[in-house]
């Protein structure tokens, strides 16, 4: 495999920074950023065109990001981010009182917030599966069977953002189906890390661009299986609320800024001209190596989990470290290693969540490494 150099060029990030965590806000590559320039100078110099040309270049990019997802582009829609999809599927679902909502506690926060504002609503319950980072796909699948017994939808991630853990969709489509229960897949890591991450048949699925493919931030997508796409509504009621079809009646939501949904395709065209496969391959590789030196500098390990994403690892943290101010370290590491981070906590021990993209190097762990004991 040819060895693929990094590519920090394509960036506008501060060298004098160590960005490791592309995971939370990703970094949009420098020719995506001159579109959106160029973008908004023709929307500030006649916004009434800017306006009228609108749903045009919003069908041919969402087509494009349809088909970079491999997804049926009649059931895929626009949405800010991957809490509006899922907040859009618990709005569209069926959810009766004394039903359950079954989350694993894997779940990203806003997810669980949703989950419990709409069970509140509907008279439902909440329920929580504990899976061990440990957990193999069969142990996934054997822990949350029985919490469907009374359960209306479950709610899985298909990349943990608190983890890094890949779970098993197509072993829990097919669980639910056998259940008879609704199955929201929170994909917000998913898109270039998983190809075709879309395609396992869930009842919705909804992902985020601006992570991995290093798209502009505000732009996901929801991906609506057939027998839902009547009822799916956007959470705006605008002008395009009464078209019959799903896609587009996401589309127009008024004044909404919508050059990062146009410009989105940019970005996959510069992941295809990094030769992604190869390289997501060797951000593996670099994580991995990365990960075990940081580790070593904490005396700590790096976390076992079963099937981690291919771009992110944890790495546990010291037990002297007092994960209640875990922002507050966040903001000393920023302000004093120039290095950007972020901090999980799981199963009552904290972790720091690296990742990895084109810009990064090896160099960039081990500069951390040598830097971050020090403030332990």
């Amino acid at each position: 495999m040819t060895l693929l150099s990094p590519r920090p060029d394509l960036w506008t990030l501060d060298p004098g920074v160590l960005h490791l965590n592309h995971g939370s806000y990703g970094a949009v590559p420098r020719r995506t950023q001159e579109l959106m320039a160029a973008l908004r100078t023709e929307t500030e110099a006649n916004p009434m065109a800017w306006f009228r040309s609108v749903a045009d270049q919003l069908t041919t990019s969402r087509l494009e990001l349809a088909s970079y997802l491999r997804t049926d582009p009649a059931g895929f829609a626009l949405v800010p981010n991957a809490s509006a999809g899922v907040t859009v599927a618990l709005a569209t679902l069926p959810i009766p009182s004394g039903s359950r909502i079954v989350l694993t506690n894997h779940a990203y926060g806003a997810v669980r917030y949703a989950a419990e504002r709409f069970a509140k609503a509907k008279g439902a319950k909440v329920v929580v599966v504990d899976v061990p980072l440990e957990a193999d796909d069969e142990t996934v699948v054997s822990l949350i069977a029985p919490r469907l017994d009374q359960a209306s939808v479950l709610i899985v991630d298909q990349i943990s953002s608190a983890t890094a853990m890949v779970f098993p969709i197509g072993d829990l489509v097919a669980l639910c189906r056998e259940h008879d229960v609704a199955i929201v897949v929170d994909g917000a890591h998913a898109p270039a890390l998983i190809d075709a991450p879309a395609a396992d048949g869930a009842d919705f699925w909804t992902g985020n661009f601006h992570k991995w493919p290093a798209s502009p931030r505000a732009t996901a997508g929801l991906v609506v299986a057939e027998k839902w796409r009547t009822e799916t509504l956007p959470l705006i009621v605008s002008w395009s609320e009464y078209d019959e079809r799903l896609p587009e009646r996401f589309d127009m939501q008024g004044t909404y800024d919508y050059v990062p949904w146009i410009a989105a395709p940019e970005s996959l065209r510069v992941l295809d001209e990094l030769d992604w496969p190869v390289r997501r391959t060797q951000l593996s590789n670099l994580i991995d190596e990365g990960a075990r030196i940081i580790a070593k500098a904490l005396a700590t390990g790096v976390a076992e989990v079963t099937r981690p994403a291919a771009t992110m690892r944890l790495v546990e943290l010291p037990s002297s470290v007092d994960l209640t101010a875990a922002e507050a370290f966040k903001v000393r590491v920023s302000r004093e290693l120039k290095a950007e981070i972020t901090m999980t906590g799981f199963d009552g021990r904290g972790f720091i969540r690296l990742s990895a993209h084109a810009y990064n190097s090896l160099e960039d762990y081990k500069s951390l490494a040598e830097r971050l004991p020090a403030l332990l």
